[in-house]
């Protein structure tokens, strides 16, 4: 079928293969996490608090690492990072099958494994194009990518709601720890031909430097950053809040937390399923905008929903607009990046994602703390339309403008339809 058409290649296989299973795990330990956290105190900051611990590295440290993955054999930096994150799950297994419940220490282990994903995303992301011998592929091999990661996030949580029901946090811990063999296992047995990279004269200042005025002066892509960096402060969060929704406002347990986050997942499925069948040419601006507004609109559905089942359906239409915007401006950033960049550009693309959204996180834990989860939830939703808007604004200007490198000035166009 066309839609698995990157899995024809060997190596783009193996990543296939050693994601599935380990993300599986790895989205249960996310769960685990969230509901330990939120049964041991009952705080939304502090739920928010855990997941700004887990990404804020990514807001600092994911320029330098695109800078340092540039300069280095990317695909050892990601056997590295890899073999940490499974220190990190087996750390974090040990600690709970002991009883020790101490929010400071899975506070320290959630930093620990956002300082080792700030490498490991960009690394990894930066090797997606070395997977695929045709590059016309890449767009559909990235869209795979995300169908796997949003398959383990329909499987991951649904497991986690039995094993959190029957035997514990701790064994949800013990899964991702093993489950990132697979993962190890399938990177070497990969064969690939990755020249060394050239060591830069520059200091990694300059590589900065060079990265950044690359971006700026790239504007379509700077649009799409911005976009996806307000969304991941404003909007995103809203995921945040499940925990308060399954345990508060509809009266259930670890099993229907388990559900908003299978219904989440499922929905981004069907929006991975959605771009890996994407036909060649569309304007995946358009595409961007379109699911910023199905994204928006269903958060605030999902504020107002009157029970359990419509918030459930109202989830899993955010997760298919999460899903397609994330990853059509993931694609964009990819296919118009040049290869001596592309660590960098997709840097600021994973700063402006999973490094804005921790204090996404905390900002909207601590308004929910005071305003409630649903008022919260529902401005999140107008802010999100707003954002979507601006884009579409943008874009429009730059239509008038007909290719210029910046948008015309407002009173400029007046004057010039006068």
């Amino acid at each position: 079928m066309n839609i698995f058409r990157s899995l024809k290649y060997y190596n783009y296989r193996l990543h296939f293969t050693g994601q599935a299973i380990s993300l599986v795990g790895t989205w249960m330990q996310r769960v685990a996490i969230s509901w330990l956290v939120y049964r041991l105190t009952g705080s939304a900051f502090l739920l928010g608090f855990i997941t700004f611990a887990s990404l804020i590295p990514s807001l600092f440290l994911s320029p330098f690492a695109g800078s340092f993955i540039d300069r280095h054999n990317k695909f050892k930096v990601l056997l590295i990072t890899q073999g940490g994150l499974m220190l990190q799950a087996g750390l974090l297994a040990l600690m709970i099958w002991f009883q020790y419940y101490s929010i400071m220490w899975i506070g320290i282990l959630s930093l620990m494994q956002g300082i080792i994903n700030s490498f490991d995303v960009t690394a990894r992301q930066a090797l997606m194009i070395d997977l695929v011998d045709n590059k016309e592929d890449l767009p559909n091999a990235i869209a795979l990518n995300a169908t796997v990661f949003n398959s383990a996030r329909l499987v991951g949580p649904a497991l986690a709601g039995i094993i959190l029901s029957t035997l514990g946090e701790e064994m949800c811990f013990l899964i991702n720890f093993i489950s990132f063999i697979a993962v190890l296992v399938c990177l070497l047995c990969m064969k690939l031909d990755i020249k060394p990279s050239t060591k830069a004269t520059e200091n990694i200042w300059s590589d900065l430097k060079e990265g950044f005025y690359h971006i700026k002066n790239s504007p379509n892509v700077l649009s799409l950053i911005l976009t996806m960096a307000a969304s991941s402060l404003l909007i995103i969060p809203f995921i945040t809040l499940l925990p308060v929704f399954a345990k508060d406002i509809f009266n259930g347990d670890a099993g229907t937390f388990s559900w908003f986050e299978s219904a989440a997942g499922l929905g981004a499925l069907f929006g991975a399923i959605y771009m890996a069948r994407l036909r060649k040419g569309i304007s995946l601006h358009k595409v961007t905008i379109i699911s910023g507004f199905i994204l928006s609109l269903s958060v605030i559905a999902l504020s107002i929903a009157p029970s359990l089942v419509p918030a459930l359906i109202f989830t899993a239409a955010a997760g298919i607009g999460l899903m397609v915007q994330n990853s059509s401006i993931n694609t964009y950033i990819q296919t118009h990046s040049t290869p001596e960049m592309r660590g960098r550009t997709i840097s600021y693309y994973i700063m402006a994602n999973q490094g804005i959204l921790p204090i996404g996180s905390l900002l909207i834990g601590f308004l929910a703390h005071f305003y409630g989860a649903q008022t919260v939830v529902f401005i999140e939703g107008i802010a999100g339309l707003i954002i979507t808007a601006a884009l579409l604004y943008y874009k429009l200007i730059r239509t008038v403008n007909k290719g210029k490198l910046y948008p015309i000035r407002i009173k400029e166009m007046l004057r010039t339809s006068s």
